[in-house]
């Protein structure tokens, strides 16, 4: 039996291997054909209840190390960890909503490509932005809107979105897919209900500051000169709003749950999955999170989240994306802190120990089914 065992899992390899190879000369997905499976129809809620119902427990092992990594850190965290292809959750507070920030760009980014499947949006179309798009913190594309403008493809504003995390790219995407109440529409239709997008990141930023978003905000350091000059209680009154029910705030669970979903094909075609898993690979931002604790022979494509600094603490700390295995199992893994005064070793540290304790969990599952 040992030795059958075996077999099965060196073909299991060698399969996931060839599927690398083929994802990367398509600039796309690295990782095993489990993870690329086009499921059978779309997926609704209803599915995804019935897949949560008939996942196995999670890992005690796991569950166990993750419990105490959150009580080590301090202060309020929520994780979730899903096995792309059992389905089991593992998590702390994973069920809560927490402030996403640009993690949301995940939900936009879906969207877009699911209007594109249905032929309801052109990836390639040029659109042209202008001084009406520009948003707040880091925008670099509205650096290159010019008196008449800056003509561009969807598709570098997807790149810029998901790869560098530009908010102006990120807001124009949102726009061709009718704003965030379009967004709103297209996840619900999709079954996921677990996450959402709330508003565009320039009026998130805004209400969370305690404003009301201008289009002079978006000019060099308008919106920081304004956000300033608030008294203090009034900034502290929307940041406590903002905590307390996140526009923006999407649970650790329903953000695993949905890149699962992701992985296994079940969102979009064959080629949308491939295309956006491979943007989140190509991340930029947060090299130092959960990729900061990948073991040799591990990848990660994900999407980060930053929020404002306020009195000492920063708001929105995330990262949230899929890890793959040398032997190409795939977990979808979310970190997410709502407010934390940690210093940023601190919380580096965390997010690297969680991924550590995902590839320890995979470990222990070679030696179980080595030992079979």
């Amino acid at each position: 039996m040992a030795r059958w065992s075996r077999f099965f899992r060196s073909r299991r390899r060698v399969a996931a291997g060839v599927l690398v190879a083929a994802a990367a000369l398509a600039g796309g997905l690295a990782s095993a054909d489990r993870t690329v499976k086009l499921a059978s129809g779309p997926l609704t809620a209803a599915r995804l209840e019935i897949h949560r119902r008939q996942a196995p427990p999670a890992p005690a092992a796991l569950q166990a190390r993750l419990d105490e990594l959150a009580g080590a850190y301090g202060e309020e965290v929520g994780i979730a960890v899903t096995d792309v292809e059992a389905g089991w959750t593992a998590g702390v507070d994973k069920d809560r909503p927490y402030p996403q920030q640009s993690v949301s760009k995940l939900w936009v980014a879906i969207a877009v490509m699911k209007q594109a499947d249905e032929g309801r949006l052109d990836p390639e179309a040029t659109v042209m932005l202008t001084d009406a798009d520009r948003s707040v913190f880091f925008q670099p594309v509205a650096y290159k809107i010019g008196a008449d403008g800056y003509a561009t493809p969807l598709s570098d504003l997807l790149r810029r979105a998901l790869v560098e995390s530009d908010n102006a790219a990120n807001d124009r995407l949102m726009r061709e897919v009718g704003g965030p109440d379009g967004v709103a529409g297209i996840l619900d239709d999709m079954g996921l209900k677990g996450v959402k997008v709330g508003a565009y990141e320039r009026d998130l930023q805004a209400r969370t500051a305690g404003l009301v978003w201008q289009a002079d905000y978006g000019i060099g350091w308008n919106f920081q000169a304004a956000r300033q000059a608030l008294p203090m209680d009034a900034r502290q009154a929307a940041m406590d709003a903002y905590l307390a029910d996140p526009l923006d705030g999407a649970s650790p669970a329903g953000i695993t749950g949905a890149l699962a979903a992701l992985s296994r094909g079940e969102l979009l075609s064959q080629g949308s999955t491939q295309r956006l898993v491979g943007l989140m690979a190509q991340a930029r931002t947060g090299p130092r999170r959960l990729k900061g604790g990948l073991p040799a022979g591990w990848t990660i494509a994900h999407k980060t989240g930053t929020g404002q600094d306020f009195r000492g603490a920063s708001v929105g700390i995330n990262d949230v994306g899929l890890l793959t295995a040398p032997d190409g199992r795939v977990y979808a893994v979310a970190v997410m802190m709502r407010h934390t005064r940690q210093p940023v070793p601190a919380r580096l540290a965390f997010m690297q120990s969680v991924t550590r304790a995902v590839a320890e969990q995979w470990l222990r599952d070679e030696a179980f089914q080595t030992a079979d």
